[in-house]
């Protein structure tokens, strides 16, 4: 028998996610949708500054609103309110930054935010 394990997007930013101690699994990740913070994997190309990537492309604040109705629209109406966005942010990300990306998703009502964290080890209190 093979498997294989199907990734939704290529990753185009860096993301180290920051560890945490109060972790839950997400019941239906099919009801999720990702954004991704983080530097560019290129920085010669596209430079060191953190980016904002929404599916498989580079995205602005601004794009974030269209963005989310594109993925409430793809969705039955039933679970559109179950819909979570997680933020999957580096751990270097400025919370300014993942501020902005809050604000703009509490604009076009996306009110459920979920943020993706590594375990953290018990002794490194």
């Amino acid at each position: 028998m093979v498997i294989s394990n199907m990734r939704e997007n290529t990753l185009f930013v860096k993301v180290q996610v920051p560890q945490g101690s109060e972790i839950q699994k997400l019941e239906k990740k099919s009801l999720s949708s990702n954004i991704f913070v983080g530097p560019p994997m290129d920085e010669k190309k596209f430079g060191s500054a953190p980016r904002i990537q929404l599916n498989d492309q580079f995205a602005e604040i601004s794009d974030i609103r269209a963005f989310i109705e594109a993925e409430r629209a793809a969705r039955d109406e039933v679970d559109v309110p179950f819909l979570t966005t997680t933020l999957k942010c580096d751990k270097d990300v400025k919370m300014g930054d993942i501020s902005d990306i809050k604000q703009e998703l509490r604009q076009v009502g996306a009110l459920r935010i979920m943020y993706a964290a590594s375990r953290r080890a018990k002794d490194t209190y």
